[in-house]
C-alpha cells in the first residue's frame, strides 16, 4: 500500500517528536551496567538506540552483535516497514548470498536508497541484472583494458604519487593521507574509465567536487538505511537535512559524469581505430540501449566510480594505518619487496636513483603483502554493511526466521571483530592469520566468512584488478619511506556506507636510506 505525503510528513514528525522522548526516558531510567542488547520498544522499537549510536554505529553493531551471539532482531515505529534481521554468522551469510541468494535480493528499498546508481547492475535483480553483469564481465576481462589500467597505475604511482610523497618527506610536512589516496584513485578510476584523466592528483591540488560530491552520497545513504523510508522521502520532497545535501551531490555528479561523456564522445570519433584510446566508456557509448537512455549511461558509470574509487581508496588509508602502527609487519613487506628491489638495482632495471618502483607483475605473488592487506580488509572492510530483502519466508542456518518482507543487514564490520568467527585475537592486526604452516601460501578462507568482496553470484569482478593497483601502491610507498602517524588524533570511522576515516589520517613521512 503506497503511503501519502501527508502521511509520510505525519510518521516523520511523530518520530522527531517520539524519539527524544523515549531517550530521556532511557537515560533516566539506566540500570548502572546496562545490557549491550537494545529493547524493541513498544512505537519507536530500536529506532531510540540506532539515533543514540548513529555517530559510532559501526563499532555499536558489533558490539550488539557478539552480546547476540553473532545475530539479533529488531524493529522500528509501526507502519514503517522496519522489520530488521541483522547478522554476522558466515553460515548465514552463506545463506543469504549463495545457497538461497535467489530469495535474498537487494530489493527496491535499496534501489530508491541508492537513486543515483539506479538502473545500474548495482542495484538491479533479474534478467536486467545478469545481462548488465555479464557485459561488465566482458569489459573487464578485456586483455587491451587490463594492460591500460595497469599502466594507468604504474605511471600515476611513479609521476604522481611519489613525487608528492617526496615533497611531503623533504618539506616534514604532515598531511592528509586519506586525502591523498581519493585524489590517487579517483584518478586511476576515472582514466580508464572515460580516457580521460581528471587530474586531482597533481602539484596544485584541485578540488575534489566530484569525489566530495560522491562521500555525500555514501553518507546519506547510510543515513536512509536506519530511518524510516518515509522520512527520508519526506526530508526529500521538502528539500531538508541530508536529502537537501544529497540533492546538491547529485547536481555535482551529474555534471561530471556528462562533461566527461561528452570530451570521450568528441575523442571517441577522432581516435577511432586507435588501439592506444580503449577505456570502459567506449565499449557503452555504441550501444543502442545506452544511446537511447542516458539515465542508465550514467548510472553505470557512476557504479564503476563506486566499484573502483570507494573501495580501493577507502581500503588503502586502513591499510597504510595498519602498518604503521604495527612496524614488524612492515619490515616483513620490505623483506619480501627486497629481492626484486636487489634484481632491478643490478640490472639498471629502475629509472628513477632515489625511488623504487615496483611493476605490477613483479608484487602479484607476493605471499606476506597479500597477507597483510587481507588482515586489513578484515578489520576495516571498505563496505562495512550490506542490505538484503526476504522475499519469502525462510529459516536460518542458525535456526532464526525470517519473513517476507523483513530487510537483512550483513554486517562485514562486525564479522571481523567476532571471537567466534576468528578467535581470541581477532581484533589484533595480525597477517600471519592468513598464511599456510611454512608461510609459503595463503591459507583458504571462503567468501561467507571474508566478505570483502562479497560472495556467491554477485562476487567482484574487479578483486584481481584491485589487488594489482593495491600491491602496486603499497609496495612502492612501503619500500620508500617511513612512516609516521601523527600522535592526538582520533582515528575512527566516518558515518558511511563505506568506511572512510571521519577524519582523515594525518602523518609524516621520511624518506628511506637505500
Amino acid at each position: 500500500m503506497s503511503i501519502s505525503f501527508s502521511q509520510e510528513l505525519l510518521i516523520s514528525t511523530l518520530a522527531i517528536i517520539l524519539v527524544p522522548l523515549y531517550m530521556l526516558y532511557l537515560r533516566s531510567s539506566r540500570p548502572k551496567n546496562p545490557p549491550a542488547l537494545p529493547t524493541n520498544w513498544p512505537i519507536v522499537g530500536v529506532f531510540p538506540y540506532l539515533i543514540a549510536n548513529f555517530h559510532n554505529l559501526h563499532d555499536y553493531l558489533a558490539a550488539v552483535l557478539a552480546e547476540a551471539g553473532h545475530n539479533f532482531r529488531a524493529h522500528g515505529p509501526p507502519g514503517t516497514g522496519l522489520r530488521f534481521f541483522i547478522t554476522c554468522e558466515p553460515a548465514n551469510v552463506r545463506h543469504i548470498f549463495t545457497t538461497n541468494h535467489a530469495n535474498f535480493p537487494k530489493g527496491a528499498e535499496f534501489a530508491a536508497i541508492f537513486d543515483i546508481a539506479g538502473g545500474s547492475f548495482f542495484t538491479t535483480e533479474g534478467e536486467p541484472w545478469r545481462r548488465q553483469r555479464a557485459r561488465a564481465q566482458r569489459v573487464l576481462s578485456n586483455p587491451r583494458l587490463l594492460v591500460r589500467m595497469t599502466a594507468c597505475c604504474r605511471d600515476k604511482v611513479e609521476n604522481g604519487l611519489l613525487p608528492v610523497l617526496m615533497h611531503m618527506a623533504t618539506a616534514a610536512t604532515p598531511f592528509d593521507l586519506q586525502d591523498l589516496t581519493t585524489r590517487l584513485v579517483f584518478d586511476m578510476t576515472a582514466a580508464p574509465l572515460f580516457g580521460v584523466d581528471p587530474g586531482l592528483l597533481s602539484p596544485d591540488m584541485p578540488p575534489m567536487d566530484a569525489a566530495a560530491a560522491m562521500d555525500t552520497v555514501m553518507e546519506v545513504a547510510l543515513f536512509r538505511h536506519t530511518v524510516p523510508a518515509s522520512c527520508w522521502k519526506a526530508m526529500r520532497r521538502l528539500n531538508i537535512g541530508p536529502e537537501r545535501k544529497l540533492a546538491a551531490a547529485h547536481t555535482v555528479l551529474g555534471g561530471f559524469i556528462e562533461e566527461m561523456v561528452e570530451r570521450r564522445k568528441k575523442e571517441h570519433v577522432a581516435n577511432e581505430g586507435d588501439p592506444s584510446s580503449v577505456d570502459i566508456l567506449s565499449s557503452y557509448i555504441d550501444d543502442l540501449d545506452y544511446q537511447q537512455n542516458d539515465g542508465l549511461l550514467h548510472a553505470t558509470l557512476i557504479n564503476y566510480m563506486i566499484a573502483g574509487r570507494d573501495t580501493i581508496g577507502t581500503a588503502l588509508t586502513w591499510v597504510f594505518y595498519n602498518l604503521a602502527q604495527n612496524p614488524h609487519v612492515m619490515s616483513a613487506i620490505r623483506n619480501e619487496l627486497s629481492p626484486i628491489a636487489s634484481r632491478k638495482a643490478a640490472t639498471g632495471a629502475n629509472n628513477s636513483s632515489t625511488m623504487v618502483i615496483f611493476e605490477p607483475e613483479e608484487t602479484k605473488s607476493l605471499v606476506y603483502m597479500r597477507a597483510a592487506l587481507h588482515e586489513s580488509l578484515r578489520l576495516h572492510p571498505p563496505v562495512p554493511i550490506e542490505r538484503k530483502t526476504a522475499v519469502a519466508n525462510d529459516v536460518m542456518p542458525t535456526g532464526h526466521v525470517v519473513h517476507a518482507g523483513d530487510t537483512l543487514l550483513i554486517s562485514l564490520h562486525s564479522m571481523g571483530r567476532m571471537e567466534g568467527v576468528w578467535g581470541k585475537d581477532c581484533l589484533e592486526y595480525n597477517p600471519d592469520r592468513w598464511l599456510s604452516e611454512d608461510g609459503k601460501k595463503l591459507r583458504y578462507v571462503p567468501s561467507h566468512k571474508f566478505l570483502a568482496f562479497s560472495s556467491g553470484p554477485r562476487l567482484c569482478l574487479g578483486k584481481d584488478i584491485s589487488f594489482m593497483q593495491m600491491n602496486t601502491i603499497v609496495a612502492a610507498m612501503v619500500w620508500n619511506f617511513d612512516m609516521e602517524v601523527v600522535e592526538g588524533q582520533r582515528v575512527q570511522p566516518k558515518m558511511s556506507c563505506v568506511l572512510q576515516m571521519k577524519n582523515g589520517l594525518i602523518v609524516k613521512l621520511k624518506k628511506r636510506d637505500m
